[in-house]
């Protein structure tokens, strides 16, 4: 209310004493084309505007949802961020590997209910294969879509975003994208024996095997010693351990979180918040959605000014009428008010238009950008946009007393000449 405060001030100054809707309404009507044009111009404008501004918000919130069962994260040392978009977001990279006396030590730890590896690197078409265990399966999704948990090294769990069934069976390649080799891991086959249930992450779109698959399909010792070869899951033994990227760290209490990052921040292992990470980045964007919110503005404003310099233009193809209206015995002010309204009200059917197209803008970029990142985003308008929209009509109203002041400065026995 605060934003639209100035140009309810306008509004009552304008048109205090006068009546000019009638004409305002013949003018809307008489050229109703071309002030057609002008409204889909502004709702354009203003829908993408706050349609972007809306998705930049549920970007925030669709990747803090992906990202709140990884409570801590244990890794070589590096760049955190790299490792958060590789054991969190699923995106490819190349990373050292931690040993198995980081594992034992993190497992056998009094204050850790859960440490699970976590090893990338393969993948099945577009799905990437994550090698883990059956509780950290648990932990990400809770109980299963359908099916079990993997009981055996050829056994998978699909996410729900996997093209596979029940049942299926499929051979992972080596790699994953368009560097992959499809025919490196041949007679290794895997079948798919649970599905995991929506997650709204990247992880609807993995496929998780027990991590001795991983290390058996690449020629490595599987994490157990050779009396305990068919064993899956932890405990593994240190000197039959081939590595890991990484390791999700699950602890009883919160406070043992960061006493946990702190002991394991040193030389050879990093660890990390994935929320904290990720917050350093939403901060981040924080300002690049402030640069948007003013791009946004800006850029409705200058189609506004388009539109208002198009009025100009327009003004003068009924300047006679309203040089007839002043010749009549019309005041100045009234033609000032009846060019003011008529422009307000195509800025404020043009803003409430361009709520809606905001309104569809957001469904349709929400499904691009869930479609391309795998993050589920669900953005709707709130207040933010509201008031951008608010801030818009204030200015731009304000604008519109340009026209209407040439317009009742025009000269009349010119106008009615012409």
């Amino acid at each position: 209310m605060l934003l639209l405060l100035p140009a309810g001030i306008a509004g009552v100054f304008v048109l205090w004493g006068f009546r000019p809707l009638a004409l305002v309404g013949a003018l809307l009507w008489r050229y109703r084309w071309t002030n057609l044009t002008f409204v889909f111009l502004i709702a354009i404008s203003v829908g993408i505007g706050v349609g972007l501004i809306a998705q930049e918000r549920g970007l925030r919130k669709g990747t803090a949802r992906a990202a709140e069962k990884f409570d801590l994260i244990v890794a070589a040392p590096g760049s955190e961020i790299t490792m958060m978009f590789a054991a969190v977001y699923l995106q490819p990279s190349d990373v050292p590997l931690l040993s198995g006396e980081v594992f034992d030590e993190l497992y056998n730890h009094d204050q850790v209910k859960l440490a699970a590896p976590i090893a990338f690197g393969d993948s099945y078409k577009d799905a990437p294969v994550v090698g883990t265990t059956s509780d950290f399966a648990t932990h990400l999704a809770g109980r299963l879509a359908g099916g079990r948990l993997f009981e055996t090294s050829t056994e998978a769990i699909a996410g729900s975003a996997v093209d596979l069934s029940l049942g299926d069976r499929f051979v992972p390649a080596h790699g994953v994208g368009d560097t992959a080799e499809a025919d490196a891991h041949e007679g290794h086959e895997l079948e798919i024996v649970g599905k995991l249930p929506p997650t709204g992450s990247p992880w609807d779109r993995a496929i998780l095997v027990p991590v001795e698959s991983v290390w058996e399909v690449h020629g490595l010792v599987n994490g157990h010693a050779p009396e305990r070869s068919g064993q899956l899951g932890p405990p593994f033994d240190p000197d039959f351990f081939p590595g890991t990227p990484a390791i999700l760290v699950h602890a009883e209490e919160l406070w043992a979180n960061y006493a946990l990052r702190s002991e394991f921040t040193r030389d050879d292992t990093m660890a990390f918040f994935p929320g904290a990470v990720l917050a350093q980045l939403h901060s981040l964007m924080g300002d690049v959605r402030q640069i948007m919110s003013v791009m946004a503005v800006l850029t409705q404003v200058l189609v506004t000014a388009g539109v208002l310099t198009g009025l100009i233009v327009l003004s003068r193809l009924f300047a006679r009428r309203l040089a007839l209206l002043r010749a009549l015995g019309a005041p100045a002010r009234f033609v000032f008010a009846v060019v003011w309204a008529y422009a307000a009200t195509l800025i404020l059917v043009g803003s409430l238009a361009g709520l809606a197209v905001g309104w569809v803008a957001v469904g349709i970029i929400s499904s691009v950008v869930t479609a391309r990142t795998d993050i589920l985003v669900t953005a709707s308008l709130s207040w933010p946009e509201f008031h951008l929209i608010a801030a818009f009509v204030s200015l731009t109203v304000l604008l519109a007393l340009l026209p209407a002041f040439m317009a009742m400065s025009r000269n009349i026995i010119t106008d009615l000449r012409a």
